[in-house]
């Protein structure tokens, strides 16, 4: 598997998997409306922001990330990241490989930490990954996000220095 910088001639190969995981309603907090242009536009942030995509070796894009600050001005120096991997190749290590690099990316890029606003109590695999990675739940927000099947969960901050 390649990960390489995100070009907008991935989007097509994003957008299926973008809109089932949006859909879903399990993970992230994100219209499930979202219309393409506006899904395009969050997911290509603007510099010191970037986008990047794994590529299995047929060429396939199996999954994508986003690293951008999480807020501006004095707070710049903290990143957040986002992280889609298509549920048709789960389980392959693509998250993992995808957090490793985006980590090393944000501290290329000087950031000095990474925070994860919203990550969902119930997505046990994504906060075990993030967990081994380094990251800590700094509190949880209880009832903050209306999960389509256990109803209101907490969202988790999770957080790590660089």
């Amino acid at each position: 598997m390649l990960i390489r910088d995100a070009t907008t001639a991935d989007w097509p190969a994003i957008w299926p998997f973008f809109r089932q995981i949006v859909a879903a309603g399990e993970s992230y907090s994100v219209d499930p409306d979202i219309t393409e242009d506006e899904a395009r536009s969050m997911w290509f942030p603007k510099p010191p922001g970037g986008t990047v995509v794994a590529v299995d070796a047929d060429g396939t894009v199996v999954g994508t990330a986003k690293v951008q600050p999480n807020h501006g001005g004095p707070a710049a120096h903290v990143a957040n990241a986002s992280f889609m991997v298509d549920p048709a190749h789960a389980g392959r290590g693509i998250g993992r490989a995808l957090g490793q690099h985006i980590i090393d990316k944000a501290r290329a890029a000087g950031f000095r930490a990474m925070q994860f606003n919203a990550v969902v109590e119930t997505n046990t695999r994504a906060v075990a990954l993030w967990r081994s990675l380094g990251f800590e739940v700094l509190a949880t927000v209880p009832e903050a996000y209306h999960h389509r099947v256990h109803g209101d969960v907490g969202l988790h901050i999770m957080h790590r220095r660089l």
